[in-house]
């Protein structure tokens, strides 16, 4: 906490960063919960809510690995005001959606909104190096990661109350929250004469811009650093299991347990719990482990993700299965904490918009496909067989980072700021 607090009070940037970061996604809960309570009361359809998962996926996923060709190309400050922006008028268009009664005017917005996500999501993590020194990139992103995970835990319960006041309010505080980070984003002061424009050594200001070179680009490098390219894999593996989660709380809560809406708060609610104190704990680990037990805790917690999450899945009494998503939880949060320390000290400048829209990229894809499967299984079988199954396929992740970590395929990368060149991507046919 005196870290936190110490960041907060000496780094303007970071600080308000850091609150346009807490009203933004606490109005994207209340959205998300709006939309989803919207489209059972239009259609009293679950079809109707996959519809919607889908509408946002899609956009997430085709626009993602542009978006970071974007914010590698441009001011990535003007960028992120501009989603912000953007997503504020879209928020208002929900309201249409509330007084209209049209179930696509549900998807149109929905697909809207998250179109621009991905110029911010991966804008906000782009510049954090730029707003954070090195001796304070580790607590920057443990509290960004943390904050996120209890905006979540936060904005479910809020966004509850708030729906039950009325749709419009939590579409206008959506609005108005996109509208608070663009203030928020506007304030920050440039940390040199570039401002916050990644600095171009392949392609001149002149240049037309290729956005498919540009994204291939990006895979090379990705591909030229194995650490990289591991973690994406890893959150590629993870996603297996864990876009089947979406699906699977509603129908542990309601049909396993028969515990209805409460029981579906509850399995969030400790899920929420778990990732957050899985996020205060990894700050204060990630500053004692060397690379080495890095990647060793990095395993340990796969294997005991997955472990956790097969005993839940198996669980008689509500209470231990509790426990356990909550355990499952608390490793994955650990483990995306230590990742993203690593990525945002490792990445270069010049790739780091496409670096972590990619990797968005591929775990929202990986997430859709799992949420889809699961969806379609659950007519089939049994939800605690379809959770031992997602359980397996995300704690598998942990063979393959194990295997590259013991056969010397993870060597530790130099800092980006610490290297005296940054690595040059090369080509790759495999690509």
């Amino acid at each position: 906490m005196s870290e936190l607090l110490q960041l907060l009070r000496r780094n303007r940037n970071y600080r308000f960063t850091w609150t346009g970061q807490i009203v933004s996604e606490i109005g994207d809960n209340f959205n998300n919960i709006a939309v989803f309570a919207l489209a059972m009361a239009l259609t009293h359809s679950g079809l109707v809510v996959t519809g919607v998962l889908l509408s946002r996926a899609i956009p997430a996923i085709t626009i993602g690995p542009f978006a970071g060709v974007l914010l590698d190309r441009f001011d990535r400050k003007r960028i992120m005001i501009a989603s912000d922006l953007v997503r504020a008028v879209v928020a208002l268009g929900f309201i249409y959606a509330a007084t209209s009664h049209r179930v696509w005017v549900l998807y149109a917005f929905s697909a809207l909104l998250m179109a621009a996500s991905p110029f911010f999501t991966a804008g906000r993590s782009s510049i954090l190096p730029s707003i954070a020194s090195p001796e304070e990139i580790h607590t920057a992103n443990s509290v960004t990661q943390t904050t996120q995970w209890m905006t979540l835990t936060i904005g479910t319960f809020l966004g509850a109350t708030v729906v039950a006041m009325g749709y419009k309010w939590a579409f206008a505080f959506n609005a108005f929250s996109f509208l608070f980070s663009a203030w928020c984003i506007g304030h920050l002061r440039a940390p040199d004469a570039a401002g916050f424009r990644a600095p171009r050594k392949v392609l001149a200001e002149h240049d037309g811009i290729r956005p498919l070179h540009e994204v291939r680009e990006g895979l090379r490098y990705m591909r030229s650093v194995p650490l990289v390219f591991a973690i994406a894999l890893l959150s590629v593996g993870w996603a297996t299991g864990g876009g089947a989660a979406q699906i699977l709380f509603t129908l542990f809560g309601e049909v396993v347990f028969n515990r209805g809406a409460s029981g579906i708060g509850l399995i969030w609610g400790c899920a929420g719990l778990g990732l957050l104190s899985g996020g205060v704990f990894s700050h204060w680990l990630g500053k004692r482990l060397s690379f080495n037990g890095y990647k060793l805790v990095v395993f340990i917690d796969f294997v005991v993700h997955g472990a956790t999450y097969v005993l839940f899945s198996r669980a008689q009494r509500f209470d231990l299965a509790l426990v356990f998503i909550f355990l499952s939880r608390a490793c994955m949060s650990i483990n995306t904490v230590l990742h993203y320390s690593y990525l945002l000290r490792i990445v270069a400048n010049r790739y780091r918009g496409r670096v972590f829209s990619t990797i968005d990229t591929l775990t929202w894809t990986m997430m859709m496909v799992s949420m889809m499967g699961a969806g379609i299984a659950s007519t089939h079988y049994n939800p605690r067989v379809i959770g031992t199954v997602a359980g397996l396929l995300s704690s598998t992740t942990a063979i393959f980072w194990g295997w590259a970590n013991w056969t010397g395929r993870l060597p530790q990368p130099a800092f980006a700021a610490e290297a005296h060149a940054e690595p040059e991507a090369h080509a790759d046919p495999a690509v």
